[in-house]
């Protein structure tokens, strides 16, 4: 007679398996980084935009735009040495402020995210 008692051991052991792999795939999903770089500079260009020529700090920039320190540094430099925002330091703070080049820069760009949203391009 032929044992077939660990058959439901090895249907578990299977399912198990396909639920560990979903999972594993549904975890790197997540993983992925849910803001793209233009994205992402959108955020901070309406942060600049939102406090006009008097400028903001950098904590201010990384909360309202949702991104951590060191990334919101690395982006307002980015923007800085492209001319489309100034930086100015004073005895403690570190102050970034959109240029003119970097309104019209943000205006074209909401016009192309509005057409990307409409024929549902991630940007």
């Amino acid at each position: 007679m032929l044992d077939l008692s660990f058959l439901p051991c090895m249907i578990l052991s299977q399912v198990s398996l396909k639920y560990n792999i979903q999972t594993l795939e549904l975890n790197n999903m997540l993983k992925q980084q849910y803001r793209s770089e233009m994205g992402i500079i959108s955020d901070i260009l309406q942060v600049a935009m939102d406090c006009g020529r008097q400028g903001t700090i950098i904590s201010s920039i990384a909360r309202r735009a949702n991104m951590s320190h060191y990334t919101a540094v690395e982006k307002c430099q980015k923007l800085v040495d492209f001319g489309l925002m100034e930086s100015t330091t004073d005895k403690r703070n570190h102050t970034y402020t959109i240029t003119e080049k970097g309104i019209q820069f943000f205006q074209e760009m909401q016009k192309f995210i509005e057409v990307a949203q409409a024929v549902k391009i991630r940007y």
